[in-house]
């Protein structure tokens, strides 16, 4: 007995970037979400964000920012502050309106799948912690 697979010949949707998202990617918007920073910053702000449970290491945060401005996510800014010569120029990356409309999706998406945890009893009906 031979069977024989149909196979689907329409070409597959253009992947959402909200679909792909990973969790340095959403960790870097968040930081990114209070305005323009630099790369040590982003890593600080994620420790901050989450209680020091996630760390972004260098080589994390690095690719996750250079996938990101492939997606046009983020735009990178290299600024000089006051007394740096232009060698020590740090690179500042900051939210593109693309980015901004990403991180509100993914963030709708998470308080949803919250609320049902809360509705199936998995978390507190309150949250005890604000936001940070």
């Amino acid at each position: 007995m031979v069977v024989i697979a149909k196979t689907n010949t329409e070409p597959a949707p253009a992947a959402d970037a909200a679909a792909t998202m990973t969790p340095a990617v959403f960790h870097v918007l968040l930081a990114l979400a209070r305005g323009k920073s630099h790369g040590y910053r982003v890593m600080r702000d994620v420790a901050l964000m989450t209680d020091g449970e996630t760390r972004l290491g260098p080589g994390t945060l690095y690719r996750t920012i250079q996938r990101m401005l492939v997606d046009g996510l983020i735009e990178e800014r290299e600024m000089a502050l006051h007394d740096e010569t232009s060698d020590d120029r740090r690179r500042h990356y900051h939210l593109t309106p693309k980015g901004l409309a990403v991180a509100k999706k993914e963030a709708r998406r998470l308080a949803t799948l919250v609320d049902v945890a809360r509705q199936r009893g998995l978390l507190p009906k309150t949250a005890k912690r604000g936001p940070r």
